[in-house]
């Protein structure tokens, strides 16, 4: 963790803009609208989300304590948090008993299905080893979701807004829509809430969009580098597919999440400040409260260097 000295001084009115985006945020959950964002350990927060007092240990901030215990001052702020680290492992029956002991019963997750199971081909990336570049051959295997994730996770269920299924950018996707079909088919049905972004936008067509309405799965809105801007999805036909929806704001057209971390890092303030993004949110968030539909909004620092400050600007609109 970087170090925090002067970082209050970026956010003098910590306690009015903690004050004010709390209660923007409880009035919209009230409406079936949640903000949240996308994980949430970030010392760029300190004296704006997060307390530094709060993680002294023997006088000085101790990094093990800030991970372990900020996501309860988290819940203090926001209804809803979306776990990203899951897409990386099946995570143990014990750290799920930690991570949900660690936050109010109030707050409800979103978690990203592990990569093990929405990864074709894995990347030719240090971190696979081996395996970069061969075929994964637990590619929608609906059988080691159910095992590995969802048991582990029915205990918790009634927290958990909605488990996203990220398939990133690939080719040869013609087949996608009917294996994704039969492998939402051989779901469990009733138990959880389920979302699929896409990130090949040639798949935003009829087709899919069928596909995901006739299991009930939200087809999760994503602003990213290569898929269209969120108004432009917003807009497309039949691209609402279950009865409540999932968006992810997480970089702005055209940049890479490697420009997006070498610009905005360590993430204490905008950066980029992104109306376009802001506008449609902010438009959504006015539809969906008229329907009185669940909605889940994530918003990613990567997309304007804070999310927490893009969240009051968004709620601020409404």
């Amino acid at each position: 963790m970087g170090a925090i000295s002067g970082q209050g001084s970026l956010f003098a009115d910590a306690p009015g803009f903690r004050g004010r985006l709390t209660a923007r945020l409880k009035a919209l959950a009230a409406a079936h609208i949640y903000l949240g964002t996308s994980s949430w350990k970030y010392d760029g927060w300190f004296g704006q989300i997060y307390t530094p007092e709060r993680y002294f240990s023997r006088g000085r901030l101790s990094h093990k304590k800030f991970e372990a215990e900020c996501l309860a001052e988290y819940a203090e702020v926001f209804p809803t948090v979306c776990g990203d680290f899951t897409f990386y492992q099946f995570p143990s029956a014990a750290y799920w008993q930690r991570l949900f002991a660690s936050a109010p019963a109030s707050l409800r997750f979103a978690f990203k299905v592990p990569e093990q199971i929405t990864c074709r081909k894995f990347p030719r990336h240090p971190r696979y080893g081996a395996r970069g570049g061969l075929e994964n051959s637990n590619f929608l295997d609906a059988g080691l979701l159910s095992d590995q994730f969802l048991q582990p996770l029915e205990t918790f269920r009634e927290r958990v807004s909605v488990l996203i299924f990220e398939f990133g950018t690939f080719s040869g996707y013609h087949s996608f829509v009917s294996d994704l079909d039969r492998f939402l088919g051989a779901l469990p049905a009733g138990r959880f809430r389920y979302g699929v972004e896409v990130r090949n936008r040639e798949l935003l067509a009829e087709p899919y969009f069928e596909c995901l309405k006739s299991h009930r799965v939200a087809h999760v809105f994503n602003a990213w580098t290569r898929m269209p801007e969120l108004d432009r999805q917003f807009n497309l036909p039949g691209a609402f597919t279950a009865d409540f929806s999932v968006v992810r704001a997480l970089l702005r057209y055209g940049r890479t999440y490697e420009h997006a971390v070498a610009q905005f890092a360590p993430y204490e303030r905008i950066q980029d400040e992104n109306p376009a993004a802001r506008a449609a949110l902010g438009g959504l968030i006015e539809r969906e409260r008229e329907l009185q539909r669940d909605t889940f909004i994530y918003v990613n620092n990567r997309l304007e260097g804070n999310a927490p400050l893009t969240i009051d600007a968004v709620s601020g609109l409404v």
